[in-house]
């Protein structure tokens, strides 16, 4: 065994001694601590730790109520706040605290209350030590009530709605009468609401611009149509033709207040989701108005009427041309409202213009006219001035007229109405049974000559008829006399129930004249020949029957004992008329007119008392 030496045993002693030392003043110093902790959790039971603040305001040290109190009186930004509410140039001012937002002091209280309590032991340790020596700083908990604040808005768009409002046009007479259109406006809550909490929220004034819907009418502005509807109700509306002849009618004035009434003022839909209003003068009534207008501004297209000049070869314009028109109601109710709108009134209306196939300017060589192709002449000696005058104005509307390659012409559609205004007089007329006095009488002579034209000039007939019984006029031949075998040869017209017909079947125009030289008519054809020739041959009278006996009427205009001839017998009989055209040599078409005349009896008339009158009376065998 070692022996343990005197100085060891000293060193370990003091060491020892050490030892015990250190543990004395480390168990001195942990309870001196422990009862400083035991003081510091002492006094500030129910206290704020030191170095608490909330928004740079110290409560550290005050119990939570007057912590809270503190704060109320420290935080003012609720009560003395100031946001600016803004609408363009209107402005509103408000607190916070107003618009619902405030200090909730007890729970802000609270919260610094619990700094250095809410957590473990060391953590609680290590909260208080940094509120002691650096310092917490906590936001207060401000509380946005938005029901407030919804509120507060909700009487502010008071103030700043507006409904939507239509601009109208209308009329008060004849003045134009406008108001004016507005925007709708309506502030959007909720939106506005959302801005106002985040400029809240920073604690500070501030100005916020309230957010506003706007809705704008579909029709803002009037001030145009207002325009020109105050033109056209400036001054009277006056129609026209343009380039008017003498015959043709109007103007056509309509009056302001007349206008006015015929305005109309129709709202459409303007194609961008909008509208617009139309201002014009009522289209139907327009419409109205010139339809039946429409037939006495008609005009037909004619062509030019011409005579041959046999010297020359070349044509002479007889009658111009006339160009035809149609009203167009469609185009011109369109221009009266165009013009109308520009401020004009003296509006011509719109025609259809129709040019008729021959025109003055065309030569005979256009037209195929080169050489007289045939002409033909009746008699009719013995006729009356007043058959005379009929047979001038009849044949007068064919002279210089023409008739088209390939046309069926129609004498009853050239004729035109037989009256008195139109230069006819009254002679006898085949009517019926008998021949009495009517307007026209002698016109028959006129469609006989331009038949035996026709016929001998070798164009096809379409349509002919016979009269009732023969007529000496239209079995006249040249000097004087009758030739029995112009029987069947003669053409009664009666439009439009018995007409005359025939066609140009030639690439070529026909122009006709015709000339009246005291009791002969004359019928030329001026074309281009096409070496065709006619021969014919007649069969006759055939089937010869009598007249029959006289017939006696009683006519009340006569005096007693008067006596008067009106019928003058004629044979009846049936002839029947064969017609070969040839071209160039070889037959090109035939073709047979039959014919039947009846029996015509004498027939007189006398006065009422005459005696020695037969008592039979009888009338014609038909």
């Amino acid at each position: 065994m070692t022996a343990i030496s005197t100085s060891d045993s000293r060193t370990r002693n003091v060491f020892l001694n050490v030892f015990r030392a250190i543990l004395i003043g480390g168990g001195l110093f942990i309870a001196a601590i422990l009862l400083l902790l035991a003081g510091f959790e002492l006094y500030y039971a129910g206290r704020v730790y030191p170095g608490v603040t909330v928004a740079g305001v110290d409560v550290s040290g005050l119990r939570p109520a007057a912590a809270a109190a503190r704060l109320n009186e420290a935080i003012t930004y609720p009560q003395t706040g100031q946001i600016l509410l803004r609408d363009g140039p209107q402005t509103w001012v408000a607190t916070p605290i107003q618009l619902g937002y405030y200090l909730d002091a007890e729970t802000t209280a609270e919260n610094a209350y619990r700094i250095g309590r809410d957590s473990l032991p060391f953590a609680n340790l290590y909260r208080q030590g940094e509120a002691w020596f650096s310092g917490i700083n906590l936001a207060p908990v401000m509380v946005f009530d938005q029901r407030v604040g919804q509120r507060f808005l909700i009487e502010l768009a008071k103030q700043i709605d507006k409904p939507v409002v239509e601009a109208k046009l209308g009329l008060e007479g004849t003045d134009v009468a406008v108001h004016s259109g507005q925007v709708g406006r309506t502030l959007d809550v909720d939106a506005s609401l959302k801005l106002l909490s985040v400029q809240l929220q920073t604690m500070q004034d501030g100005i916020v611009p309230v957010l506003v819907r706007e809705t704008p009418p579909l029709i803002m502005d009037v001030s145009q149509q207002a325009e020109i509807a105050k033109r056209i109700l400036n001054e009277p509306l006056v129609l026209s033709i343009a380039q008017a002849q003498n015959s043709d009618p109007g103007p056509w004035t309509f009056d302001v207040p007349t206008l006015a009434k015929m305005l109309t003022i129709e709202r459409l839909p303007n194609g961008d989701g909008g509208a617009i209003y139309q201002v014009g003068v009522n289209s139907e009534t327009l419409r109205t108005f010139l339809t039946d207008l429409a037939p006495s501004l008609s005009r037909q297209a004619v062509n030019s009427r011409f005579t041959f000049n046999d010297d020359t070869d070349q044509l002479e314009v007889l009658k111009p041309a006339v160009i035809g028109r149609e009203l167009n109601v469609d185009a011109s109710i369109t221009t009266i409202n165009e013009k109308l709108a520009k401020g004009e009134h003296n509006i011509p209306l719109e025609f259809v213009i129709n040019k008729p196939a021959v025109t003055d300017d065309m030569t005979g060589a256009q037209l195929g006219i080169k050489e007289l192709v045939h002409q033909e002449s009746s008699y009719f000696r013995g006729s009356s001035a007043a058959r005379v005058q009929n047979i001038k104005a009849a044949s007068s509307r064919f002279h210089g007229l023409l008739v088209a390659p390939g046309e069926t012409f129609s004498m009853g559609d050239a004729l035109g109405d037989i009256s008195l205004d139109n230069g006819y007089a009254e002679a006898l007329i085949i009517l019926g049974n008998q021949t009495i006095k009517g307007v026209g009488g002698g016109v028959c002579q006129v469609s006989t000559t331009l038949f035996r034209t026709v016929f001998f000039a070798g164009y096809p007939v379409v349509e002919r008829h016979a009269h009732a019984y023969r007529v000496s006029y239209y079995e006249q031949k040249a000097g004087s006399g009758i030739n029995p075998d112009f029987a069947g040869l003669d053409a009664t017209v009666f439009f439009p129930l018995v007409d005359f017909k025939f066609k140009n079947d030639t690439p070529n125009w026909i122009l006709m004249e015709t000339y009246v030289n005291g009791y002969s008519l004359t019928w030329k054809f001026y074309s281009t020949s096409d070496g065709r020739t006619v021969d014919w041959q007649t069969s006759g009278l055939r089937n010869v029957t009598p007249p029959g006996d006289p017939i006696y009427r009683e006519n009340p205009d006569l005096a007693k004992g008067e006596k008067k001839q009106v019928e003058w017998p004629v044979e009846g009989a049936d002839v029947s008329v064969r017609r070969t055209v040839s071209r160039n040599g070889a037959v090109y078409f035939q073709d047979s007119f039959n014919t039947h005349y009846v029996p015509w009896a004498e027939a007189w008339e006398y006065g009422p008392g005459t005696e020695d009158i037969p008592t039979k009376e009888s009338s014609p065998t038909p």
